[in-house]
């Protein structure tokens, strides 16, 4: 499995492609960071946001996207850029047909070092050792965006599972109608 990391951001976007299986070694096949001024106009950010990701998109040619899923902060301001940057992110990869999956930096963090509370040093020393590289890559939000990569080669098995589970049992359980509608 071949996933692009994306850990959304209108000045950094963090990107980073891990190839593997659960349970087997993984390997980083690239990572990087989409760049935007901060004096540009939002809507030119985005722009730049999109060709950055559609080129990571062309090269690497991942079969699923991850992407960070935006949660509330205290700045509004810092979560409208970020919501912005990764529905561009979820725009790039659906018009290719790819599945996303969103995964909340809890999430990611505990996949990756055993506890949702880690701090960005313990996220990146984790990267490093998963992927065997030489040293954490910098800036932090593209270590986030192969974490990002590898919490979903580790939790699609099990949530592709659960979906077909859930999805046969819908189908065996007959539906019901609400009261007075008989």
């Amino acid at each position: 499995m071949r996933v692009l990391g994306v850990d959304p951001g209108l000045t950094r976007c963090g990107v980073g492609v891990v190839e593997g299986a659960a349970g087997r070694r993984l390997t980083m096949v690239g990572v990087g960071v989409v760049r935007t001024p901060a004096e540009a106009e939002t809507a030119e950010r985005l722009v730049l946001i999109e060709r950055g990701i559609e080129q990571w998109l062309d090269e690497h040619r991942p079969e699923y996207v991850a992407v960070e899923r935006v949660f509330s902060q205290h700045n509004v301001r810092t979560v409208m850029g970020t919501a912005q940057a990764s529905a561009v992110a979820m725009l790039c990869a659906a018009r290719r047909g790819l599945p996303v999956a969103l995964h909340t930096p809890s999430e990611v963090k505990a996949a990756v070092t055993g506890s949702g509370r880690a701090d960005k040093a313990q996220v990146g020393s984790m990267v490093t050792r998963l992927l065997r590289l030489d040293a954490p890559p910098k800036p932090a939000d593209a270590a986030d965006a192969l974490a990002l990569a590898i919490c979903h080669i580790w939790r699609a098995p099990a949530a592709n599972r659960l979906q077909q589970i859930a999805a046969a049992h819908r189908s065996t359980v007959p539906a019901r109608l609400p009261k007075g509608t008989r």
